[in-house]
């Protein structure tokens, strides 16, 4: 695996946008993310593909070459998308892989639909990435427990970070950026930590370890299958002691996210895994068939603990995780932590 060196104060932070920009109505809190950033002591530079000119924030071609660009220029050392969006696999195929791989690794950060360019640059070129806080969700404050993106990207190489559940999450919906564009502190109303849903084993504790690999399952689902999610050569490459998995559910029914799990690991997406992580989720049930019941029907055979509700997905906080770090996660009555090591 390649980590990146650790961000320091005068380092150059890229801003752009793969997948959706952002609307006039929402710069003030772009603005807002950028300045707590230059508050922090770094430089960023806004790219050119950050508007609403559809529902992408450019054409692909563009889009696709100015991502290149900041994950090559010598002088960029992150770069973080103000946020996901619906349609970033259009620019899997025009970015400039072998000059990505070439080039010196930089941190890049995100989440939702950045999983899916921002995953199979760890899998194709072994860069380790973070799934984690967004640019507009930059200026939260993390609850005890939980690191900043900032936190893990300003951190040594061979630093072992440890987080733990809060124990509470945001109920519903999102800040209004628009009216509020400078909230900082999360609105954490609702209670309850991890669970263990495996078959035979709901309830009871467990402690595993692996590389972690993941993302949305809503998008990077979608690369099972193909070059851009060949799981399975990662694991071979980097990860001999198998992969932990994280599965962000964004927003798809119980049934729809039953059948992408099924097509991922008939791929042989989780051919390797060690153990599964599953986002807290506020996607709907159907006729009673639960998103819990989801996973498990659709993973519950591979015989590996499976533990939901984790601070990994769309419902705040955020817990940022490293793709491709060796991460043990410990899941007890008294203790739900995540562990990993940036070697």
């Amino acid at each position: 695996m390649r980590y990146p060196e650790p961000l320091r104060p005068g380092d150059r932070i890229g801003v752009t946008a793969p997948s959706a920009g952002v609307s006039e109505t929402l710069f003030p809190r772009l603005r807002h993310a950028v300045a707590v950033l230059e508050g922090r002591g770094f430089e960023v530079e806004v790219g050119e593909c950050i508007g609403t000119p559809t529902h992408v924030s450019a054409p692909k071609e563009q889009r696709a070459a100015e991502l290149t660009r900041m994950l090559t220029d010598p002088a960029v050392r992150a770069v973080v998308p103000p946020w996901g969006g619906e349609t970033g696999i259009d620019l899997l195929d025009l970015l400039d892989l072998e000059a990505i791989a070439a080039a010196e690794p930089r941190w890049v950060v995100g989440f939702s639909d950045t999983s899916t360019w921002l995953t199979p640059l760890t899998l194709l070129t072994g860069l380790a990435t973070i799934h984690g806080q967004n640019l507009m969700d930059t200026p939260y404050t993390p609850p005890s427990g939980i690191l900043h993106w900032l936190d893990v990207a300003t951190a040594p190489s061979g630093t072992s970070l440890a987080q733990h559940s809060p124990g509470r999450h945001r109920t519903g919906g999102f800040d209004d950026f628009a009216a509020h564009p400078t909230v900082s502190e999360f609105t954490l109303d609702g209670t309850g930590t991890w669970t263990r849903i495996d078959p035979g084993h709901e309830g009871e504790a467990a402690t595993v370890s692996g590389r972690l690999i993941g993302g949305c399952v809503e998008t990077i689902g979608f690369t099972a299958g193909t070059r851009f999610g060949d799981v399975g050569a990662f694991a071979r490459d980097y990860a001999p002691e198998g992969l932990l998995h994280y599965l962000d559910i964004c927003e798809w029914s119980s049934f729809d996210i039953c059948r992408a799990l099924h097509g991922m690991r008939l791929a042989g997406w989780f051919d390797q895994a060690t153990g599964i992580l599953v986002s807290r989720t506020r996607a709907p049930d159907t006729a009673g068939f639960t998103q819990h019941d989801a996973v498990r029907d659709a993973l519950g055979m591979l015989g590996v603990p499976i533990i939901a509700d984790v601070e990994c997905g769309h419902v705040p906080p955020h817990l940022p995780l490293v793709n491709g770090a060796l991460t043990t996660v410990v899941h007890a009555r008294d203790e739900h932590s995540v562990t990993q090591t940036l070697s």
